[in-house]
């Protein structure tokens, strides 16, 4: 494939700067508008990625103007620190050229960080609704498929039918606001989600970046002792979501399953966030899990709202 470093006629790019936040941010959710039918981007998740510490602005981001309009925006990242990469892409609709010329750039910065890491190849995900603004028979026209199915489930609470339930026997729940507690719930999270798709390792130092720790509000972190095992589980929610609550990780260890744990961190999460005064919850789930988690919130009432899709494209370096 051959890479055009020219934009089409009367667009212009440039990389972004933490000063354009909230122009990028008004623009995820006019695409949020439009796919999933509601505003649902926080400019605090914009600013987030855009001072993430990996993230190097000038080479790693992209504003697609048309005009003195935003139109385009293009985000790029690298976990894996190998061939993985992400890359984040949103054009909003009328403009097919401009988003080709972005996933041009894209993809070939995706190459050149996945070489620097000393890869033969890159392999790159993009996470779309179903329904995506981005077109999807371009992206197979270029080599990407989809490879993986989320649900995002929500779930209506309140008050009087989301009580704070009571916990298994042999079962307590500490939240995270001590700093060993902080670095338990890390240890957790990353035992419990090893095997997950897509997971990539990250140190405790890497994690506290990549969740704006300066933000986070530690209360709604919870990690679960049990009896005979010791810390067993942990439950990650956040708070800054306009439309509803957000479960962000629910994970528990093998040798603590089977016990309720998991139905018991998900009931307190709907029972936490009805006494916040929210009345919506929700959380990603990975439809090809192998621990079932997508019957587990089925079962507790959680209903589709909408689907996201892991896009692939492998590339030489």
């Amino acid at each position: 494939m051959t890479t055009s470093l020219v934009p089409p006629p009367g667009l212009t790019v440039r990389p972004a700067t933490l000063a354009d936040a909230a122009a990028v941010c008004a623009l995820l959710n006019e695409v949020d508008l439009l796919e999933i039918g509601r505003a649902d981007t926080e400019l605090s998740f914009v600013e987030s990625d855009l001072k993430h510490p990996e993230v190097d602005l000038d080479r790693d981001s992209w504003l697609l103007f048309d005009g003195d309009l935003l139109v385009g925006y293009g985000l790029l990242w690298d976990e894996s620190a190998g061939e993985r990469i992400d890359i984040d892409h949103y054009v909003l609709p009328g403009r097919p050229q401009g988003a080709l010329h972005l996933l041009d750039l894209m993809e070939a910065r995706a190459g050149e960080r996945a070489a620097a890491n000393g890869a033969t190849r890159a392999v790159v995900h993009l996470h779309l609704t179903a329904e995506p603004t981005t077109d999807p028979r371009a992206l197979r026209e270029r080599g990407w498929r989809t490879v993986r199915r989320y649900n995002v489930m929500e779930r209506h609470i309140s008050p009087d039918a989301d009580k704070s339930p009571v916990p298994p026997p042999g079962v307590a729940l500490r939240t995270c606001l001590a700093e060993e507690d902080r670095r338990r719930a890390h240890a957790l999270l990353q035992e419990t989600f090893q095997e997950h798709f897509d997971h990539q390792p990250r140190t405790y130092a890497q994690w506290l970046d990549d969740i704006d720790a300066e933000r986070v509000d530690w209360s709604l972190m919870w990690v679960a002792h049990v009896e005979g095992v010791g810390d067993a589980a942990v439950l990650r929610t956040h708070n800054d979501r306009p439309s509803m609550g957000w479960i962000g990780h629910l994970g528990v260890l093998a040798a603590a399953r089977g016990r309720g744990i998991g139905s018991h961190l998900l009931r307190h999460a709907f029972g936490h966030y009805a006494a916040l005064g929210r009345d919506r919850i929700g959380l990603g789930v990975d439809t090809d899990n192998s621990s079932d988690a997508l019957s587990l919130y089925e079962r507790h009432g959680m209903t589709l709202d909408h689907a996201v899709d892991t896009w692939e494209l492998t590339r030489p370096v």
